[in-house]
This record gives structure tokens, C-alpha cells and sequence, in this order.
């Protein structure tokens, strides 16, 4: 209900001189409020056939409806300029989260109050969002408020649901692997794998798409053909680069994490399907982040959906073949990830076309700092000083990356 408001914020609020800005955030903000009542009121419907309890429904739709409304607050934030100011909300917001749950289960122990601990920290987060910054707004008539929604919706609906295609694959992955081992540890080990490794590429992807995306669209809008190419290219050598070594770093500890974590009965089939999953998740991230950055910039949403549903009707018949088969279930992420990889092959046309300028040889040294870190799990890591080492080591890489790349000052306006 408010991802396609999201991306079309983000699309259209960065390009944006200050007072249509002004004009495009009270369109967006209406459109939010109208967003939040289509939610609850298909939420509450769809509550009528289910078993949760009224109270849980409600204080549920109340966190959805609130993290969208601070989603949407902090992306006016920072699309005024104030990467620092929606930096520290973001950090605010996760740390009111996280104390507002525990709280709230501590206190009553019930779905119910967790859910009210999330529902007070999100509210918290807004009014000091609010306070830290007002986004500037100007009147609009509803002539224009129209036509604003219809430019959102032709846009953001045909994105956020080419999202919503991507997200959809790793699930019928799960499903497909899942369905063939049954309620086993080997199942619980490949599930705990897909959600936690998922995690750390969303994560980074968004933090780079905060840092750097906005000014990507504004030179692409406003500046020379050269300029908007050297932008996109220097988000792409973030992208690239931070992905391959968090790659190799999880190769290189997460068996470290499994050992350390997990129940004995989950950790082999974690360990033996970790590695490759993380290689899927690498190559899924790149088919939905790094491809669509031209198609975003260049408004090509419909490109967005068909690249999405063909990489979900490959990878849903590659993986049940090599299930029914009798594939492992690592030969049947390997299979996966293999079409994924023929996905992004086959999607390259607009990024090529767009000519923005790589710097391989950082890449290729990205590369080689990824291989050293995902190597380090051949070495054990007891006793503790051998961990210490090899997180030392893999930090020392990463530094040089970053160094290499001064992916630290890409905020920087030039």
C-alpha cells in the first residue's frame, strides 16, 4: 500500500526543483493518507475470515499504517538534503523498535502489546522526525494533486509491483526445497539460510541507494550526459563492490555464525547449502537493485515487471525440475542461481546501452579482497585468537576497498 508511493517519491522528489518539491510531497502525503485507509479497510475485511484476534488485527494494521507514514516522512527528509538528519532517524527509529518489542513482550507476554511496543516506537520516531525537520509543503489544487497520482501510479504501481515479482522467488524457492525435505533439520538449516542471508544485501543495497541514488536521478535530470554517467557508474562501483566483499565475508563466517548459533540439528544442512545461497542472494540482488537503477531513471517500469516475472517463471521451473529430479537441495540453488545469472544477462540491454563508466580494476580488486575473506572459512577459529585473526584480516580487506574505491565520501556533492 505505500512501497509504490515510496518509489515514486523517491523517483520524482529528487529530480525536483524546491517548490515543486514542496507541491509533489503534499500530493505524496495525500496520497498516503488515502493509502492508509484503502489498508486498513482491506485489512480489516480480510480479518473477517481469519483466526487472529480483533485486537491483534487492529494494532497490526496501526504498525502498518505508521511505518508506512514514517517511511514516507523520512524519504522527504532526506531527499531535502539532509542525508545526516534521516541517517540518525533511521538509527533512532530501529534502536524505539527494538526497545518498544521488547518492552511490550516483557510487560504483557501477548502478540497484542510486542505489537503496541512497535506501534509507540514508530509514533515516537515520526514526532521527532517531525520536530528534527519540517518538509516544506505548498498548497496544490486538485487539478495538479490528480495528476501527480497519475504520474505515481504509473510509475510507482508497475515498480513496486516488479518489487513485489522479486520478492516472490526466494519464497517459491523455499517452497519448492522445502516440499521435497520435509519438517527435517536439513529444511530448518536451508530455511534459516534464506532469511538470514537475504538480510545483509537488502540491508546494504538500501543504505547505498540512501546515500547515492537521489543525486544519480538529479544528474541524470539536470546534468551533462557525462556527468549523469559518472554518477551512475560510481553507485555502481558501490553496489558491485560492497556486495562481493559482504559476499565473501559471509562465505567466510557464517559458518563461524552456524556453529556458534544454531541447534546441532539444523547446523548441516545450514553449512551445506549457506555457501550457495549466499551466491543466489548476491546474484538476486543484483537482478532487482543494480539492473533496474537505468530502467528506474529512465521511467521504464513495464521493462522492471517483465524482467521480474521472467526471472520468477525461470528460476520456479529450473528449481522444480531439479527437485523432481532428485537434485540436492544445493544443486537446486545452484540451479537457481544459474538461471538468475542468465537473467541478468539477458537484462543488461539498458545499463549497456547507458554507457556509465566502471572502473574494473576496483572491481577486480573487490573481487580478489572477497576471495581472501570467503577463503578464511578453511581456517579454524578456535581458539579464539585464530577468529580474532580472521575477522582482523577481513576487516583490513574491506578497508582497503573502501579506501580504494572512497566509497566513504560518495555523499559528497561534487
Amino acid at each position: 500500500m505505500f512501497e509504490w508511493l515510496q518509489l515514486a517519491g523517491l523517483r520524482f522528489l529528487a529530480a525536483a526543483g524546491e517548490a515543486e518539491a514542496a507541491r509533489l510531497r503534499t500530493s505524496l502525503f495525500a496520497a498516503g493518507f488515502f493509502s492508509a485507509i484503502a489498508l486498513v479497510a482491506v485489512g480489516s475485511s480480510a480479518s473477517l475470515i481469519s483466526a487472529l484476534a480483533p485486537g491483534v488485527v487492529a494494532v497490526g494494521l496501526g504498525v502498518a499504517v505508521l511505518q508506512g507514514a514514517t517511511d514516507l516522512y523520512f524519504l522527504a527528509v532526506r531527499l531535502s538534503d539532509r542525508l545526516g538528519t534521516a541517517s540518525i532517524l533511521m538509527a533512532v527509529r530501529a534502536t524505539a523498535l527494538l526497545a518498544g518489542a521488547v518492552t511490550g513482550a516483557l510487560v504483557a507476554g501477548t502478540a497484542q502489546a510486542t505489537l503496541l511496543g512497535i506501534a509507540a516506537g514508530h509514533a515516537a520516531v515520526l514526532l521527532v522526525g517531525v520536530i528534527a525537520h519540517r518538509a516544506p509543503l505548498q498548497a496544490v489544487s486538485l487539478r495538479t494533486m490528480l495528476a501527480h497520482w497519475a504520474e505515481f501510479c504509473r510509475y510507482g504501481m508497475l515498480a513496486a509491483g516488479a518489487s513485489v515479482i522479486h520478492l516472490s522467488v526466494p519464497v517459491m524457492l523455499r517452497f519448492i526445497v522445502i516440499s521435497r525435505l520435509g519438517a527435517t533439520g536439513a529444511g530448518a538449516g536451508f530455511s534459516i539460510a534464506l532469511d538470514l542471508l537475504q538480510r545483509p544485501f537488502w540491508v546494504l543495497n538500501a543504505a547505498i541507494h540512501t546515500v547515492s541514488y537521489p543525486d544519480v536521478v538529479r544528474d541524470f535530470e539536470h546534468g551533462s550526459d557525462a556527468k549523469a554517467r559518472r554518477s551512475t557508474g560510481q553507485m555502481f562501483d558501490f553496489m558491485i563492490c560492497a556486495t562481493i566483499v559482504l559476499l565473501g565475508g559471509l562465505i567466510g563466517f557464517i559458518p563461524d555464525a552456524g556453529r556458534i548459533l544454531l541447534p546441532q540439528p539444523s547446523l548441516d544442512g545450514f553449512l551445506a547449502t549457506a555457501p550457495i545461497v549466499a551466491l543466489f542472494c548476491f546474484l538476486h540482488t543484483h537482478l532487482q537493485a543494480t539492473l533496474a537503477v537505468v530502467p528506474h531513471l529512465e521511467k521504464l517500469a513495464p521493462r522492471l515487471v517483465a524482467v521480474a516475472a521472467g526471472q520468477l517463471v525461470i528460476v520456479v521451473t529450473g528449481s522444480a525440475i531439479a527437485s523432481a529430479t532428485g537434485v540436492s537441495p544445493t544443486g537446486t540453488v545452484a540451479c537457481a542461481s544459474a538461471v538468475t545469472a542468465l537473467a541478468i544477462l539477458l537484462a543488461l540491454g539498458p545499463t549497456i546501452r547507458f554507457h556509465a563508466i566502471l572502473r574494473w580494476g576496483l572491481t577486480i580488486e573487490a573481487a580478489v579482497a572477497g576471495i581472501l575473506i570467503g577463503s578464511l572459512a578453511v581456517l579454524p577459529s578456535l581458539p579464539p585468537a585464530w577468529l580474532a585473526g580472521k575477522l582482523a584480516l577481513a576487516a583490513t580487506a574491506t578497508a582497503l576497498v573502501a579506501w580504494r574505491g572512497d566509497f566513504l565520501m560518495l555523499a559528497r556533492r561534487d
